[in-house]
Parts: C-alpha cells; sequence; structure tokens
C-alpha cells in the first residue's frame, strides 16, 4: 500500500467535486492556515503532518508523521450566519460514515465534534467560519500505533490501526471522506433552501 496523499495519487480517485482544488504539503502548523480566503468552494490543504493542529476550545491536536488524515476544506454556504455551526456536525457525521465504510468499525458521535470508536476518540472536526466561508478542518488518527498515542490529553485517544489491527490507505479514506461530505453538504442546502 502506497498511502501516498500527494496530489496526482489522490486527484484521479476523486468521485466528486470537492478537493479538485487540492494541495498536499509534508508539514505545516495547520492546514486551516494554508487555505487562501478568495480560494473556491471545495479547495482542499492536505498534510502529512501537523505542528500545531488544534480543536475545540484550543486544544492541542497531536499527530505523528504520516499516520494520519489530517486535512482542510474550504465551503462558500450561502446561508444565515447562525445555521453555519451546524457545518460541524455534517462534517462529523460524513467522517463517521467514511471510516465506518473502509475500516468496518461503528464509530460514535459526542457532539459537537468528535468522532468516537469504543468511547476513544479517533477524529475530531473544526469548523471556522470568517469572511463568507467556512474552513473545515478534519484530522483522523488512522495507522498510529497504540504506543504513540497521546496519554495527557482529556479523552482518551485511539486510531484506526489500534481498532483494526491493519494499515488503512490514507487516500482511499480520504476520497471516501469527501464524497460522503459532499453528500451531505448538498443535502443539507437543499434542505435549508426548502
Amino acid at each position: 500500500m502506497s498511502d501516498s496523499l500527494a496530489r496526482e495519487d489522490v486527484l484521479p480517485r476523486l468521485r466528486g467535486r470537492l478537493g479538485r482544488e487540492y494541495t498536499y504539503v509534508e508539514s505545516t502548523p495547520s492546514t486551516q492556515l494554508l487555505v487562501p480566503a478568495e480560494a473556491p468552494e471545495g479547495t482542499l490543504v492536505v498534510a502529512d503532518e501537523q505542528t500545531e493542529g488544534r480543536g475545540r476550545l484550543g486544544r492541542r491536536w497531536l499527530s505523528p508523521a504520516g499516520t494520519s488524515l489530517l486535512c482542510s476544506v474550504q465551503l462558500r454556504p450561502e446561508m444565515p450566519g447562525e445555521r453555519l455551526p451546524e457545518l460541524t456536525g455534517i462534517a462529523a457525521r460524513a467522517c463517521a460514515e467514511a471510516i465506518e465504510a473502509v475500516a468496518g468499525l461503528e464509530p460514535k458521535l459526542k457532539f459537537p465534534n468528535d468522532v468516537l470508536v469504543g468511547g476513544r476518540k479517533i477524529a475530531g472536526v473544526l469548523a471556522e467560519a470568517r469572511e463568507g466561508r467556512v474552513v473545515l478542518g478534519i484530522g483522523i488518527n488512522v495507522n498510529v500505533p497504540a504506543a504513540e498515542l497521546p496519554k495527557d490529553v482529556d479523552r482518551p485517544a485511539t486510531s484506526l490501526l489500534a481498532e483494526t489491527g491493519r494499515e488503512i490507505d490514507r487516500a482511499e479514506l480520504l476520497v471516501e471522506l469527501l464524497e460522503r461530505l459532499e453528500n451531505r453538504y448538498d443535502a443539507w442546502l437543499s434542505a435549508a433552501r426548502g
């Protein structure tokens, strides 16, 4: 399994419109910081490592290089500002669905932004709304060995590798995540327009 998240390895596998504007970096403080304000909807930034990843309330998101799925996608919903926090739940559900489809696990959601397996955090979503756009940051512990999972966190962590005993293709998971997110996002927009 190559497990590469490089643009040329992921773009041919995409099944929808999200992620067509694709940037891959080996390391960054945070993918959220790399999404240009003027970028079109669906722009995606993926990193092999984040050195200053964060979750809700400024909590750190720790991820050894080459082991996690770390990405930010830009959405531009024409929606009143008070509805935008709903995108956190939409992205968390899409994340849980992608994990179930690719790894065969049954994740549960912990409101508002955590995805859990067996009561342990496997993924998180951070939505930041600004300047008429929402940047969804998503982090999934994929091939993190159990011994490398963070210990000094508010909720015990796990990974797909720790739960399944096998490595998961991060590109396959990313493609599945983007498709699930696009479907849920489009349904949300349609329902809002009535």
